[in-house]
């Protein structure tokens, strides 16, 4: 049986806002973990050495941001099937073959990422959005760094300075670049406890497990976004989404669904004939009471056990 130190447990403390810091930066659940992993063994190798000449928070973050940025230097920006090719036919029948995981940007369950702090959970949920994580990516490295550090977590620009090891005016600066490039996505967040959205959750899994599509497509939104990564094929508009789920997407009827929270959204894990077949995470944009994107992130063998699902809903507790 392992024994936790003194000292893992002060670094333990720090490891959700550190995985979430770094999901921001990296756009991956998975690669964020690593990076969390990796800091965490370099900053107990070096403990010894810390002396609390500066907060453990802040040289956790060093540690952390000298990861991401090492990791960030050999890898391609991650993105959106949007943010690659024009939207598709609804009436194709070919979505493309499927392409590497290191392209995409991916889900991450909520509790993994958030303060626990209820205050701080709405803010938290903002800036994990998949649209806001994705602008992010559209910034050099640095950049990225002073815009989460400065925006999302509320440093002063000395703070980030020092964490930088550059000057006030050089973060000053490089987040007004970053503010100028970075175009501020709108959209609502998951709120468990508004009526209106919990009834608009409702309707879309009534419809979608009676595979209702005229109900499902009469809660989106004109311009709703249909994506299936790691499948390049994306749509645009109800009425093409109308389509493929009339055509192609129709392999989804017979579905079951499993209310999540991922990336600050609602969101569920799809299950395929009754529940037998893991399928898919589903998460949802909601904007102004209605459907705005629907992602369907297909990557079952990675993603459900990230998000605690079971192979089949037979198995779930």
């Amino acid at each position: 049986m392992s024994v936790t130190t003194p000292v893992e447990s002060q670094l333990e403390e720090y490891r959700s806002e550190l995985t979430g810091y770094c999901y921001r930066m990296l756009g991956s659940a998975f690669e964020a973990e690593d990076a969390v992993q990796d800091t965490m063994v370099r900053a107990w190798k070096s403990f010894d050495r810390f002396e609390g000449r500066s907060a453990l928070r802040s040289w956790l973050y060093r540690i952390a941001t000298n990861v991401c940025l090492d990791m960030l230097g050999s890898a391609q920006r991650r993105a959106r099937p949007m943010d690659l090719n024009p939207a598709g036919d609804g009436h194709a029948t070919n979505p493309g073959e499927p392409l590497p995981e290191e392209i995409w940007i991916g889900p991450v369950p909520d509790e993994r990422v958030l303060p626990q702090n209820p205050a701080n959970v709405i803010a938290g949920r903002e800036s994990i959005r998949l649209a806001f994580v994705s602008a992010l990516q559209n910034l050099p490295p640095k950049q990225r760094a002073v815009l989460i550090l400065r925006e999302v977590l509320a440093w002063s620009a000395q703070e980030v300075a020092d964490l930088l090891d550059t000057s006030v005016p050089s973060v000053n600066s490089a987040l007004q670049r970053a503010r100028a490039t970075l175009a501020a996505p709108a959209g609502d967040v998951h709120k468990p406890l508004d009526d209106e959205q919990k009834a608009l959750l409702s309707r879309y899994v009534q419809a979608f497990e009676a595979y209702d599509i005229t109900a499902l497509t009469a809660l989106l939104h004109e311009d709703a976004t249909l994506s299936m990564p790691p499948l390049p094929l994306w749509l645009h508009g109800a009425d093409d989404i109308a389509a493929w789920m009339l055509g192609t997407g129709n392999v989804c009827r017979g579905s079951r669904l499993v209310p999540l929270v991922a990336n600050g959204m609602p969101a569920f894990g799809q299950y395929h004939d009754g529940g037998d077949v893991p399928w898919a995470v589903i998460v949802l944009e909601i904007s102004d009471g209605r459907i705005a994107g629907i992602n369907n992130f297909l990557d079952t063998d990675r993603l459900f056990p990230l998000f605690g699902l079971p192979e089949r809903l037979g198995q779930a507790q």
